[in-house]
């Protein structure tokens, strides 16, 4: 399981401090699927499955022998020994993943039947340890590969639109009919591939040696960039070194550009005197790009991410003039520039985490600008989804008046916390949680998984061995797409993840089902 967070924002393994409240207040601080399934066979091998979800999914899917209300289920291979992702075992189909939530009375069969595939597809796609098992409000995964469709009675353009993830102009369009034209039943229609919006996507890692290098194999095929965190900066211009040789030879390997994390951060918290004094000692400032310059060229980084948080509200020229300083000395190398900013909705948003990050400035210095768009639920606050829809669209809403769309990489987790309840300020802290870990949770205490609309997110209450009460905000399959239809929305350039590390195999199917991946190395 991931540790215990601190951080405002990230679920790394490290005991980090927060001196502020987050959420919603001026002081808010530290804070699908699976492409279309490709079945060659009708009685695959473990080689012959289309994916590696690895050991992992036959957890995330059985408990015990038992299915419960609320899992949404995906097609896996609960083998371990296969390859990394590759173009070559992800397929693309036709549409998106379907995903079906049991009605009183459906059973698998009427499931399978309803949506023209076979019963031994819609099992293994979910790896149902028993299929008589159907619970209501069970959320299945129909594999669906079929490039055209036989209409039934009550079938239209728009009701087959939603279905497989097209438009009813581009139905209309692919089969030479009128779009408000009744459909006939026993026609037969062709469905047009959908189309995959090109997008570059960042990945934070703080694994290193071998553990993150396996973790860079793994999911490299999904990365334009990994960004290693972090090399910490000190007062006098100094970095404390981190072990990342291995994992960036890997990520070379995977054609995924290496990025060098700095920051503020000191005896567990980000710190506004370090900021401060890089800013304004030039002797500090210049041993710390001498100190840059070596390291990017020694270990073959591609880029620079500068992640520099409560800062003083009062120094946020000074670090415009910092990162001015960062352009010229190291654009004309050829090296990438990015920073991480807080999620501001407005320019004039106050408190110590927001104030310093000028959206605008960053926009118009950098390459590209990462908003951590996370953290409204955070392991010290109360209980709430870590990155809600509604707030993250506040963000873009401001964050795309002042910075190109072009240059806006979204953040996203790939965590979630359990709560113990009530919850009392000051009191225990929530845990973080990956969302394999989560649907293991509920499988073991038979807990219901609910979906809020507004957030757009899972959760699910339980009580454990003691008696006490907990609830578990995280992600899934319908929370990840929620927000890739947001860089859709926005024509953002990408998406930005903290932090590899904790499973969630759903996340990646379902990014390489919606997006085509740009490398630049």
């Amino acid at each position: 399981m991931l540790p215990v967070l601190s951080h405002r924002r990230r679920s790394i393994p490290v005991n980090l401090a927060r001196s502020q409240e987050p959420g919603l207040s001026k002081s808010w601080g530290q804070p699908r699927n699976a492409t279309n399934t490709c079945f060659q066979n009708k009685s695959p091998t473990k080689r012959e499955y289309p994916m590696d979800f690895s050991a992992f999914i036959t957890d995330f899917f059985v408990w015990q022998g038992s299915i419960f209300k609320g899992n949404i289920f995906l097609i896996g291979n609960p083998q371990s020994d296969l390859p990394p992702y590759t173009e070559a075992n992800v397929c693309h189909g036709g549409g998106p993943l379907l995903i079906h939530t049991v009605g009183p009375g459906e059973n698998l069969y009427a499931i399978s039947r309803r949506y023209g595939v076979s019963i031994d597809d819609t099992q293994r796609a979910n790896l149902l340890p028993n299929p008589g098992q159907l619970i209501i409000g069970q959320s299945i995964v129909i594999p669906i590969t079929a490039q055209s469709h036989t209409v039934r009675p009550g079938d239209t353009l728009f009701t087959l639109s939603q279905r497989y993830g097209v438009t009813p102009e581009a139905l209309a369009q692919a089969n030479n009919i009128p779009v408000t034209a009744p459909l006939i039943p026993g026609t037969v229609l062709r469905i047009p591939q959908r189309e995959r919006t090109p997008i570059e996507v960042n990945a934070y890692l703080e694994i290193m040696g071998e553990r993150g290098r396996q973790i860079t194999r793994d999911v490299g095929f999904f990365l334009t960039y990994m960004s290693f965190f972090s090399y910490q900066v000190r007062a006098n211009g100094d970095l404390v070194p981190i072990n990342d040789q291995t994992v960036i030879n890997e990520a070379l390997n995977q054609r995924v550009a290496p990025l060098m994390v700095i920051t503020n951060f000191a005896e567990g918290t980000f710190s506004s005197e370090i900021a401060r004094a890089v800013f304004t000692d030039q002797t500090a400032q210049n041993r710390l790009f001498d100190n840059i310059e070596s390291t990017l060229r020694t270990k073959g980084y591609r880029g620079l991410n500068i992640d520099f948080e409560y800062i003083f509200p009062e120094d946020r020229e000074l670090y415009n003039q910092f990162l001015r300083r960062v352009v010229a000395r190291f654009r004309p190398q050829g090296y990438l520039l990015c920073t991480a900013v807080a999620p501001k909705t407005s320019g004039t948003q106050t408190g110590t985490l927001y104030e310093a990050h000028d959206y605008p400035v960053h926009g118009q210095l950098m390459d590209f600008v990462i908003l951590m768009t996370y953290e409204w639920g955070w392991s010290g606050g109360p209980p709430l989804a870590v990155a809600p829809v509604p707030q993250v669209r506040q963000v873009l809403d401001y964050a795309t008046t002042v910075i190109p769309a072009n240059k806006i990489m979204m953040g996203m987790p790939l965590y979630g916390y359990d709560w113990v309840l009530p919850y009392v300020p000051g009191g225990q802290w929530a845990r973080s949680i990956s969302p394999q870990e989560a649907i293991r949770l509920a499988l073991r205490y038979n807990a219901a998984i609910q979906y809020d609309p507004r957030s757009q997110a899972p959760f699910f209450n339980y009580y454990d061995e003691q008696g006490r009460e907990h609830i578990v905000w995280f992600e899934d399959a319908r929370s990840a797409q929620a927000k890739f239809d947001l860089v859709k929305a926005y024509n953002l350039r990408g998406v930005s993840y903290w932090v590899l590390g904790g499973d969630f195999p759903q996340n990646w199917i379902l990014l390489a089902d919606n997006f085509t991946i740009r490398k630049i190395v």
